[in-house]
């Protein structure tokens, strides 16, 4: 399901060194359900919004351009002793 991230990326080089797996794409109501989801089997989880020249070209065409800001790219990375874990929407 997730992908290693490629190391010229820019910000998913930069969440790759710190630990944090892109999975994919996704908007509401999926988008809440995959977080809740994640979380309940010990993830961390981070939204960042959705860069769409990374999407493939077969998931662009199902995605609605006009409503561009309500798609968030989910990163995960498992939870380690001292880490809070919550939820972080981070735009750059």
């Amino acid at each position: 399901m997730g992908k290693k991230i490629p190391k010229n990326q820019g910000r998913d080089a930069e969440l790759e060194r710190q630990g944090w797996m892109r999975r994919f794409v996704a908007d509401e109501p999926r988008l809440r359900e995959i977080v809740e989801l994640y979380k309940s089997i010990g993830y961390e989880v981070r939204l960042m919004p959705a860069v769409f020249d990374q999407i493939s070209k077969e998931c662009r065409k199902c995605l609605q351009y006009k409503d561009r800001d309500k798609y968030k790219t989910i990163y995960t990375r498992p939870k380690k002793k001292g880490r809070k874990g919550k939820e972080e929407a981070i735009v750059p």
